[in-house]
């Protein structure tokens, strides 16, 4: 069994003396580990950095077994988020989250390429923060706990839409929302690509796709806690305002 690609390493692990296993996020495997042979040496542990563009070879001599992985760097994006923070925290943010989330073996297409293009903004802060809420709204949709922000679920209205719903993830108007308004989460129009995408307003479409990676994504998945990264990053972004 055997098959090659391209992918983004997730993470890393030491396996024995000198070798590693990686979590490779690929277009048409989806989420795959395997055994890098000399993996912790000199030559192969700097391609080894989360977030890197690597071309992988996949061996087993069985489908279901580990297998091993021959590895070459297409693009390394390590030098992109040292020194930079909010980079950094948001790159470790990304990876943390696909991990937490993927099974094994499934093909993601869509959130792969997603993936991809906002890796590729890293380092460009100014853009950043927009493109990861995108990527968080995208994540919740493949996972299956997409939101649905087009009409207030009350009303049917689909103009003065101000609230989410904690429970079905449906957008709420002003009017609809009645009394209920303190126990609704907020809907800032960054999440319906609207307005000018101000860092307040993305904080606050943080605040609302974290309630459901959380309490909707998170209890699907066996309670696990989210990531302490997806905290790490929010909490550089929030110092930035």
């Amino acid at each position: 069994m055997e098959w090659r690609g391209t992918g983004i390493l997730l993470s890393v692990r030491r396996h024995g003396e000198s070798s590693a296993i990686i979590d490779v996020f690929t277009e048409n495997m989806g989420r795959h580990a395997g055994v890098v042979r000399g993996g912790t040496s000199r030559k192969i542990a700097p391609i080894l950095q989360p977030g890197a563009q690597l071309d992988v070879a996949w061996r087993a001599r069985l489908e279901d077994h580990i297998g091993t992985f021959a590895v070459e760097p297409v693009r390394s994006r390590a030098a992109v988020v040292m020194g930079n923070r909010l980079a950094l925290a948001g790159l470790n943010a990304v990876t943390g989250l696909l991990v937490f989330c993927l099974p094994e073996r499934e093909a993601h297409g869509p959130l792969y390429r997603r993936t991809e293009a906002l890796l590729d903004l890293l380092g460009q802060d100014d853009l950043w923060p927009l493109a990861y809420l995108q990527w968080e709204l995208a994540l919740l949709e493949e996972m299956g706990f997409g939101l649905d922000l087009t009409a207030c679920a009350v009303t049917g209205a689909t103009e003065g839409l101000c609230y989410v719903s904690p429970k079905t993830g449906r957008a709420v108007s002003r009017a609809g929302a009645g009394d209920w308004a303190d126990r609704l989460l907020p809907l800032p129009p960054v999440l319906r690509r609207e307005g000018d995408a101000s860092d307040a307003e993305i904080a606050q479409g943080l605040e609302t796709t974290g309630y459901f990676l959380t309490h909707h994504l998170a209890p699907d998945l066996g309670s696990r806690p989210l990531p302490e990264a997806r905290a790490r990053f929010v909490d550089a972004f929030s110092r930035t305002l």
